[in-house]
């Protein structure tokens, strides 16, 4: 259940106790495995559940996470209970939770417990585990993606409302396609990997797996945080979070040429794929044409270079003595790193950073990338019979991102006619992940009104929608009204700092409006006068990047200023006022109500 409709429940008089009591229930009924590795004791659940219902109202608000449980990979540690990463001759028993987990119980949630996973989180599949192979909710045949199949599975089946994995290559993006899910892979060192066990440390992300955009923008919220004890941990400087189109009526999305794109195979897929773009197009996006091959470029370097001797050198000791209790697959890639030098290394490097500059020009062109999550579904018996192979094709739009240090969600927006879930994957440079929730929302909900939640029968058009954020994160609300408005003269002053509009409205009524003397080009001052009941001037609000704010107010030239202005709405914004001195000699045009309609009057 969705974290809002749960919380009502909550509010209406449902105890803790009981939802976790039919948990429990449903996972007796159903057999620990293949889904779970290792479960939070009973009595201990219940105890916690019995703490957070002996809580008051007020002190319930103030938990965003209040009574939602909640699993993780058996990659992140969780005090009490065994860190397997998915193979059982390598468990130790952690003294504590890793920062994740802390912060979440913190918020309030209730962990269940560990799921099940690709060994050391070394695949896409989901079946290089001892613990039983999970399958697709829809289809047994059909893998559910890995390595973090487990959590993807327990948010799907309705046994928790969320669920953390890790997304190296992309194993919180391919179980969330598989599984109906959103799988929102933040940006690296957002998230806190501090207790997680590394598959590759430098490219490591904790990921999140929930039934709507709205959840993972909760769970995010509440995970996040510097973390002083965590060297990847990082903190996104002025602007680098700005998605000003997130809340503007049009956006760009990047969209490869349909000959570039690669299904292997498949025959669904590429007319789903076409549909999500159609959608995107209805929500007011415009698709530019991209060159994918520098990304797919860089996708390779992930398996077929030497960034596998990261997985090495976590393992490397247990490898040399214990291969022969390891999957013979995870063995097999992780001894592969033996064949790579430090020379290997540095010029894998240098090639990355080629292909880092060959691809950042297009992110002055588009705002997101839309690709396929994966090019298609196998089934458990294809895998068994090619697992390398065919676990590099799941990657092929997935492995370069954390390579490239970018952020992605994967949406679903359709079934297939075979009745297994598609989607695609939105990605956007490092610490867009705000935006991303909030146009995937958008996307997922641009489905018809049957669609429904992970694998249940309940239905997304009953839940919550994630509202676009105002002013979107790292951005500054600008008024312009004059030479600055849409298709004026000193407009390219907005865009050029990729500035986006987001409405237009008017002024409240105690502002007067003169048209300068002398201006090149000719612009309009705006006063503030206490009491004066105008009809309003019409202004439109920007979205400017933090960082770009400076370079444009010192561009603004006298006796124009930068001020607040009060909206007809009674909101308050920044935006443009001119210095009462600079009027003097100015004609008043407050009764033409706007810039555009004076001009219109000079013609």
């Amino acid at each position: 259940m969705d974290i809002t409709t749960l919380q009502q429940a909550y509010a209406s008089g449902t105890t803790l106790s009981s939802v976790i009591s039919n948990i429990y229930a449903r996972i007796e009924a159903e057999g620990l495995h293949p889904v779970w590795i290792s479960l939070v004791p009973t009595d201990r659940a219940f105890q916690r559940a019995a703490e957070l219902d002996a809580l008051s109202p007020e002190d319930r608000v103030k938990l965003p996470l209040f009574g939602i449980p909640f699993a993780v990979k058996d990659n992140i540690d969780a005090a009490g209970l065994p860190t397997t990463v998915g193979c059982p001759a390598y468990a130790f028993m952690p003294t504590e939770s890793a920062t994740v987990v802390t912060r979440l119980e913190a918020a309030g949630a209730i962990l269940i417990g560990k799921t099940n996973m690709d060994q050391f989180a070394t695949g896409l599949v989901g079946t290089r585990t001892p613990y039983g192979i999970c399958s697709s909710v829809f289809n047994r045949e059909y893998i559910s993606g890995g390595s973090s199949a487990g959590s993807a599975v327990a948010v799907a089946s309705g046994l928790v409302t969320f669920a953390l994995g890790t997304d190296t290559a992309g194993s919180g993006r391919v179980p969330a396609m598989f599984n109906n899910l959103i799988g929102l892979k933040p940006t690296r060192g957002v998230l806190s990997t501090k207790g997680v066990f590394p598959a590759c440390r430098t490219l490591d992300c904790v990921s999140i797996f929930a039934e709507t955009s709205l959840d993972a923008s909760l769970v995010l919220t509440a995970a996040r945080a510097f973390d002083p004890a965590d060297p990847y941990s990082r903190i996104p400087a002025i602007g680098a979070q700005a998605t000003p189109w997130s809340a503007a009526t049009s956006f760009r999305f990047g969209v490869p040429a349909a000959s570039t794109l690669n299904f292997f195979g498949d025959t669904h897929n590429p007319a789903l794929f076409q549909s999500a773009v159609d959608k995107l197009i209805s929500l007011g996006g415009e698709p530019v044409e991209i060159d994918l091959a520098p990304f797919l470029a860089a996708a390779q370097l992930l398996y077929k270079g030497p960034w596998v001797a990261e997985r090495y050198a976590a393992i490397a000791p247990f490898l040399q003595q214990h291969a022969n209790e390891m999957d013979p697959t995870v063995a097999t890639i992780i001894s592969g790193a033996t064949n790579y030098s430090a020379v290997d290394a540095f010029n894998a490097a240098y090639k990355l950073e080629d292909l880092r500059a060959k691809t950042k020009p297009v992110w002055q062109t588009i705002d997101v990338l839309v690709l396929p999550t994966t090019p298609r579904s196998y089934t458990i018996a294809e895998v068994t019979a090619d697992p390398i192979q065919l676990n590099s094709n799941l990657g092929t739009y997935t492995n370069f991102v954390n390579l490239l240090d970018l952020s992605a969600i994967a949406v679903p927006t359709a079934f297939r006619p075979d009745a297994l879930p598609f989607g695609v994957s939105l990605i956007a440079p490092a610490f867009h992940d705000a935006g991303l929730l909030t146009l995937a929302d958008r996307l997922h909900r641009a489905a018809d009104a049957t669609t429904t939640l992970g694998g249940t029968n309940r239905k997304l058009a009953d839940t919550k929608p994630l509202p676009a954020t105002i002013p979107p994160a790292g951005t500054l609300l600008m008024a312009v009204v004059g030479a600055h408005l849409s298709g004026q003269p000193l407009n390219w002053q907005l865009t050029q700092r990729n500035g986006r509009l987001l409405r237009t409205c008017r002024t409240h009524p105690d502002y007067k409006f003169f048209a300068l003397k002398g201006t090149i080009p000719p612009k309009p001052g705006l006063v503030h006068i206490p009491g004066y009941e105008g009809p309003g001037i019409e202004v439109e609000i920007w979205a400017l990047p933090e960082d770009t704010v400076g370079s444009f107010v010192e561009g603004v030239p006298p006796p124009l200023c930068i001020g607040t202005l009060r909206l007809e709405d009674g909101s308050q914004v920044k935006g443009f006022l001119a210095e009462p001195a600079g009027i003097e000699n100015a004609t008043e045009i407050t009764h033409f109500g706007g810039w555009r309609k004076y001009l219109q009057s000079l013609k």
